[in-house]
């Protein structure tokens, strides 16, 4: 750093000097700058900013405040441990005794010629005695306090501050430990209690920096040891958490470090808009392309912050046995061979017993769910999990004992999985599965997957315990039933356990996964039918999900395909189950009544086709007797007579009674039967159906642009299509039904069923259709990510329709979109599945032309090919965000 000249105490800081420091902290700021990107280390460049600045917080007390003996400047905060990051708070606090105006006066010009010259300090300024009154009211101002360091200023104040502080009613050690833990849980459910969100905040997040400062504000009042050195020398940390404690603040720092460079401000949340370019300027490099070097460099981030989290609650949890005054504590009871209790926490007879019998690092777990009234591990046990991994952790998958303890874990069912997520934070599961321990942070670079593998798969596991209990009978009914009716739960919990598991290997993950499930299970001892039901349930564990969501599941021969290749209705309960789970599992907001409808609709169908055999699904004439039979019982309690429904009917075409329930042929054909010609167009909307969405069905004198227009309106009113079906009926009359969500995945409520029913009517009741897209701005996080744009024209021998697939990123209006280039381009839609995974859409179509015929030709397909692009790519080049749109 450039040498500053001599202030002259109480002389001011003319325009000139303040200009001369302006430039000086800048001339430090890209010089460290270089240096970082030169590769120094960032603890000696946090230092070295910290020491730059105090400097020229001196410079400038000198030449404003002078040798006043009633006041002192104090660094608190990160500048008070010496650490300032490119651009952290400057935190001061001027401590000040008999203050006359002339002295208050100066320090404000002081503190005024700091953001003058760009600090932009945060300060406070009090006597001792409102230090000691703040200090006493909040943990936060005696934690700040405990790691001040005197700038400037009186030493003879830093002395009585001093002594004021150290006072035994201010913050005893037992109550500040307590504050700070509960400050430290708080913090953490405000985050979700996880380090796995997908653009996790690094400073106060779960594992983030604020864990390591805890470790040092606790290790500082309670112990007198504020570094981790000290610690260890305390008896609080093993060596090896202190190594790995000073691996992850070093990562954690130089992620952070180059986070305020790229953002060029203190940016802590590691947003979509960095992750990329950080990945890159810390040196890492895409793999293949499922295992982007965004994906790796905040896998690394994501170990580090487990490892401070795990360390943490350690550390944590010896702090609080210091505390333990409960005279029961220390009584011991016996749980099982090798496992007693003490107090109400778990421990082991001997002190080598995971070095002797490695099996019992399996069994302590199944021995502590056996006992819910234990509410955790004695410290010294957690020690010795730790040391012994360090010796046996490698090994344990090759030992027969352990395996067979964890079979025996495993036949405690759902219970279990309480089991496998302490294995997990403790450490044990990684390496006992080393498949598991390489996802373990592993991140999925999309919006869809909201944790990364290893916590989604725990989450996963977590919903399976879920449906074994009867208090979410209501939230999870059908599970509920389903999972009262596995005579092995623990295959359930192998599936889930293995389901994504080969996640970033590259390939397909479901087909490795079956590989690694299948050696496993043989590995476990298990039969070669439960070594097979594992297997193929994780290599087709998205099978039911994909075919209710790409497929029409009221078709019987898409639930006969389905049917057959499950074969057998126990499969069809695990996959029913594992499917539920994985969703919920997915991110909160991916479930929703509609899917839950959905999939029980499915699983309900193909029950009853392996029920029945799997014989060829029965005639479409028979089908079609069946639904109208049970519809006209519905509309008999509705007072509507079958002459009535026939009169409707005469006038539907076929397919309408193999592509609706019976309940919903009731519900159209009832209005229709009680309507006239003045009530077309007729709109219909029912806001909890029973598929769990709002249905809408619309009938209406056939128009060019009604589809387009029906669409566009659901658009503006921020509805999510996932299911559209049009037909025409021989009368000219359009039949078009939705099933549509509001924004927050939800039916809709009444009040917004009737707004929706205005405006659908105001906007079929103009004479020229309106079928303009608004235009809303996508979700930030949307703009980081593009799936390239695939459309795909198939023809299913006998069917009359062609289908089409379009896979592309999501965004607002994408199928009003869509129905635009259909309209341009003449083409009926008879049939539409909408699916959104994060940023991923994946629609499907049944299409015919103008006269119902499937459409075969090649250049009519390339002329719809180039519509569907040429209107995805407008309405993309037009949203608020586009780099077009400026």
């Amino acid at each position: 750093m450039p040498r500053l000249p001599t202030p002259v105490a109480c002389s001011g800081v003319s325009t000139e000097a303040r200009q001369a420091l302006r430039q000086l902290l800048g001339d430090v700021e890209r010089d460290l700058a270089g240096r970082f990107h030169a590769g120094e280390p960032v603890e000696f460049l946090v230092q070295t900013r910290a020491a730059a600045v105090e400097r020229v917080l001196v410079h400038v007390w000198i030449a404003l405040i002078g040798d006043s003996n009633q006041a002192a400047l104090f660094a608190v905060g990160g500048f008070g441990r010496a650490e300032l990051f490119p651009y952290s708070d400057v935190d001061l606090l001027a401590l000040v005794g008999i203050a006359p105006p002339s002295l208050l006066r100066a320090l404000e010009a002081f503190f005024a010629c700091l953001w003058d010259i760009g600090l932009k300090p945060g300060h406070a300024v009090r006597s001792i005695a409102q230090n000691v009154e703040f200090a006493g009211s909040d943990v936060g101002v005696m934690t700040n306090l405990l790691e001040r360091r005197r700038i400037a200023g009186d030493i003879a104040l830093e002395a009585a501050l001093q002594k004021a502080l150290a006072a035994p009613s201010l913050w005893p050690a037992r109550d500040y430990f307590l504050a700070k833990r509960a400050e430290w849980l708080a913090r953490n459910e405000r985050y979700n209690d996880t380090a796995y969100n997908l653009e996790p905040n690094i400073k106060e997040g779960p594992g983030g920096l604020r864990s390591l400062q805890l470790l040092g504000w606790l290790g500082r009042h309670l112990f007198a040891a504020p570094s981790l050195a000290e610690l260890v020398q305390a008896g609080m940390l093993l060596d090896d958490e202190a190594e790995r404690l000073d691996a992850a603040r070093a990562q954690i720092w130089r992620i952070r470090y180059a986070l305020h460079l790229l953002a060029k401000r203190g940016e802590e949340r590691l947003l979509f808009d960095y992750q990329r370019d950080l990945a890159r300027q810390l040196g890492y490099a895409d793999e293949h392309a499922k295992n982007l070097a965004v994906e790796q460099f905040m896998q690394d981030f994501f170990r580090a912050a487990i490892s401070v989290k795990r360390i943490t609650e350690q550390f944590l949890q010896r702090c609080e046995e210091q505390f333990d005054t409960d005279p029961h504590a220390q009584q011991v009871r016996r749980l099982s061979i090798d496992f007693v209790s003490i107090g109400n926490r778990l421990d082991s007879d001997t002190s080598d017993l995971f070095l002797q019998r490695p099996a019992a690092l399996i069994d302590l777990f199944r021995v502590w769910i056996e006992h819910p009234e234990l509410i955790g591990l004695r410290a010294d046990l957690t020690r010795r999990i730790q040391q012994a991994l360090v010796t046996v952790g490698a090994t344990l998958a090759d030992d027969e004992h352990v395996n067979a303890a964890f079979a025996r874990l495993l036949r405690k069912g759902a219970p279990a999985v309480e089991a496998l997520a302490r294995m997990n934070r403790l450490g044990v599961l990684a390496l006992y599965l080393p498949a598991f321990g390489q996802v373990v942070g592993r991140m999925q670079y999309d919006l869809f997957h909201v944790y990364t593998v290893d916590e989604h798969t725990l989450r996963v596991l977590r919903f399976v315990a879920r449906f074994a209990k009867p208090v979410v009978n209501h939230e999870f009914a059908l599970a509920h039933e389903v999972f009262t009716r596995l005579l092995k739960p623990e295959l359930l919990l192998l599936a889930a356990l293995f389901h994504d598991i080969a996640k970033g290997r590259g390939g397909d993950h479901s087909a490795l996964g079956e590989h690694d499930a299948r050696a496993f299970c043989i590995q476990l001892g298990l039969f070669e039918a439960e070594v097979e039901e594992v297997a193929w349930l994780v290599r087709w564990h998205l099978l039911m999900s994909t075919t209710a969501q790409r497929q029409d599941i009221t078709d019987p021969d898409v639930v006969h395909a389905f049917a057959v290749a499950l074969a057998d209705s126990e499969r069809l309960d695990h996959l029913y189950l594992l499917t539920v789970a994985d969703i919920c599992g997915t991110s909160p907001k991916l479930w929703n009544s509609w899917k839950e409808t959905l999939l029980a609709d499915l699983y309900t169908s193909a029950r009853y086709v392996l029920r029945q055999g799997l014989e060829r699904p029965p005639h479409a004439d028979e089908r079609i007797a069946a639904c109208q039979r049970e519809a006209r019982m519905l509309l008999a309690e509705q007072g509507v007579a079958a002459e009535a429904a026939n009169r409707v009917w005469a006038d539907w075409p076929s397919q309408s009674f193999l592509r609706y329930r019976p309940d919903q042929i009731a519900w159209q054909t009832g209005a229709l039967a009680r309507a006239d010609a003045a009530d077309m167009p007729l709109i219909l909307i029912e806001p909890d159906s029973a598929s769990g969405a709002t249905e809408i069905f619309v009938c209406s004198p056939d128009r060019d642009g009604l589809f387009a227009t029906l669409t566009a309106v659901l658009d503006r009113l921020q509805l999510s299509v996932h299911a559209a079906r049009v037909a025409n009926s021989r009368g000219g009359l359009a039949l078009d039904s939705f099933l549509v969500l509001d924004r927050h995945g939800k039916a809709l409520s009444t009040d917004a069923a009737a707004n929706a029913l205005a405006t659908l009517r105001r906007a079929l009741a103009k004479p020229v259709l309106d079928a303009q897209i608004s235009r809303r701005t996508p979700a930030r996080s949307l703009r980081h990510f593009h799936v390239p744009t695939r459309i795909e024209f198939t023809q299913q021998p006998g069917n009359a329709r062609t289908q089409v697939a379009l896979v592309c990123s999501d965004h607002p209006g994408l199928l009003a979109a869509v129905a635009q280039a259909f309209r341009e381009c003449r083409v009926r839609v008879h049939d539409a599945r909408i699916a959104t995974f994060g940023e991923r859409a994946e629609d499907f179509f049944e299409i015919t032309d103008q006269n119902n015929r499937a459409i075969l030709h090649t250049d009519t397909l390339d002329i719809l090919r180039s519509a569907l692009l040429r209107r995805l790519s407008a309405q993309i080049d037009d949203a608020p965000w586009s780099a077009k749109a400026g």
